[in-house]
């Protein structure tokens, strides 16, 4: 009981909150003299309290200097680090919707793309090819690594796969008389180099079908021969083997129509080993020359 009594009595010795004095400060904050607006604060604490008698005010000073240092840093650091990812989830936003991808993902997509699009008939091996013309595609060209060409005795058609969703303003094509340039503008060109003969460079034009490939036509000069190749470097294609479409033949005039059909018999008889039209007409002269001259001795005569 006397235990209790004596802490009763200690805590009847301790002033109440509701007795404590408070005394309101006031002052105005001189941005450019804050050390002046602490003195003041300091000199009235100093009046209105026994802080300044203890003997740990100045290591109690720092401690809440140091504190409120701290707080306002980390603070800043927050607002920096929110303001940086603020600005990079715009920078992300405006790369995807501006930049094209990658090349090296570009690769990829022009590989698969140009290998659906391969056609299933005569193929060599890998061998053959390096020895000698390949085999045209069912477009009278070839398929490439990155790109595939057909031609028409007029036209040459060209579709370079890009990336989807590719726009026309990253897309970089010159056309010349004698020269094609194709490829996304910042990186290497898909196609670069000599064509294999001169285009009408007014009469050739290039698209972007559904941002998905780039398609090309130039418009040969001469229009009585197959190209052998694009661009001057690339593998060959196999003339003799072109075999362009019958439908075709009936949209030419009469005399372009006979030339194209006398130049599919001529590569026919070449590829069995047989006279061309020219030379089984030069043929039938001298058969014809030799029947009206029995007289004449033709056993060494030879036909050019």
């Amino acid at each position: 009981m006397a235990i209790l009594s004596e802490y009763e009595e200690e805590d009847q010795k301790k002033p109440t909150t509701s007795s404590v004095k408070k005394v309101q400060f006031n002052g105005v904050l001189d941005p450019s003299d804050p050390i002046g607006f602490l003195e003041r604060v300091f000199e009235f604490v100093a009046r209105e309290s026994d802080l300044f008698k203890s003997d740990s005010l100045v290591n109690d000073v720092n401690a809440v200097v140091r504190m409120v240092k701290d707080k306002v840093e980390a603070e800043e650091k927050k607002r920096t680090k929110e303001l940086k990812a603020k600005e990079n989830v715009k920078a992300e936003k405006k790369a995807k919707e501006e930049e094209p991808v990658a090349a090296a993902v570009q690769t990829e997509v022009v590989k698969e793309t140009v290998a659906e699009k391969k056609v299933d008939g005569e193929a060599e091996t890998k061998e053959e090819e390096k020895k000698g013309p390949r085999a045209p595609n069912r477009g009278n060209g070839l398929d490439m690594e990155n790109y595939s060409w057909g031609q028409s005795l007029q036209e040459v058609n060209i579709i370079v796969p890009v990336p989807s969703g590719t726009k026309s303003r990253f897309i970089a094509c010159e056309i010349k008389k004698n020269y094609l340039k194709v490829g996304l503008k910042g990186q290497p060109p898909v196609i670069d180099g000599e064509l294999f003969q001169p285009v009408k460079v007014d009469d050739c034009f290039w698209s972007l079908e559904d941002q998905k490939s780039i398609s090309i036509l130039l418009t040969k000069q001469n229009q009585m021969e197959w190209w052998k190749y694009l661009v001057k470097g690339e593998p060959e294609v196999d003339t003799q083997k072109v075999e362009p479409e019958n439908s075709k033949l009936s949209d030419l005039d009469p005399e372009t129509r006979t030339t194209v059909e006398k130049m599919m018999f001529d590569q026919r008889q070449k590829s069995m080993g047989l006279p061309t039209s020219d030379e089984m007409q030069k043929q039938e002269i001298m058969k014809k020359f030799m029947a009206e001259h029995p007289e004449m001795d033709f056993s060494r005569a030879k036909i050019n």
